[in-house]
């Protein structure tokens, strides 16, 4: 069985896919390797492309306080990845060989953290792990996060919530910025015991 230290070893010399030609380095993930929450984005920005971190920038800034708006901190029992392990020149959207050359080290990750709770930030980390979470119909290649931001589903026996990246929050979306809010409030209630209703959760 690989070890965590063995597969982020892995991952830093990983040539699977185009990618490795124009990082500076790959950013892993980073946080709590036996967290209860984890998050999974996109791609790393241009911020982390430098630091080796993911969510360093202004999105990673705005996560950071609304996390901290539920009581919830990346220093404590949060771990943080990303689809692709490197970021896309000039910040395009990951292409899907590139998302398929990545798969292993985050189901790696997903395995060895082994969260209560996977808040997928974004459409390309929702529509991964909602292929998982939710196999049947419709494809979940096309579902749009607005469809389900707020509900809870099921991911091995882990509640998957889907939300918007904060990105989309830094761009003027009001949607997204009260959906993010309200999924992370959504998401710390699973952690302490109490599961929300649908309509609670949705705010109805």
């Amino acid at each position: 069985m690989t070890t965590w230290d063995e597969l982020r070893a892995q991952a830093k010399a990983c040539t699977r896919c185009r990618l490795a030609e124009t990082r500076t380095q790959v950013v892993f993930g980073s946080g709590d390797e036996q967290a209860d929450l984890m998050f999974v984005g996109e791609a790393p920005g241009a911020q982390e492309d430098l630091d080796g971190v993911p969510f360093v920038g202004r999105a990673g800034q705005l996560l950071d306080a609304l996390c901290a708006e539920v009581g919830l901190s990346r220093a404590h029992g949060i771990y943080i990845s990303n689809v692709v392990k490197c970021r896309p020149p000039q910040n395009r959207n990951p292409q899907p060989d590139e998302i398929e050359s990545c798969q292993p080290y985050l189901r790696a990750q997903l395995a060895h953290v082994d969260p209560k709770v996977v808040v997928t930030l974004g459409a390309f980390a929702t529509r991964l792990l909602l292929g998982d979470a939710n196999p049947g119909p419709p494809d979940p290649s096309k579902v749009s996060v607005g469809k389900v931001a707020g509900y809870r589903f099921n991911l091995d026996g882990r509640t998957l919530i889907p939300t918007y990246h904060p990105a989309a929050v830094l761009r003027g979306n009001a949607t997204a910025r009260h959906a993010l809010s309200r999924d992370l409030h959504l998401a710390a209630e699973v952690l302490a015991g109490r599961v929300p209703t649908a309509a609670e959760a949705l705010g109805l």
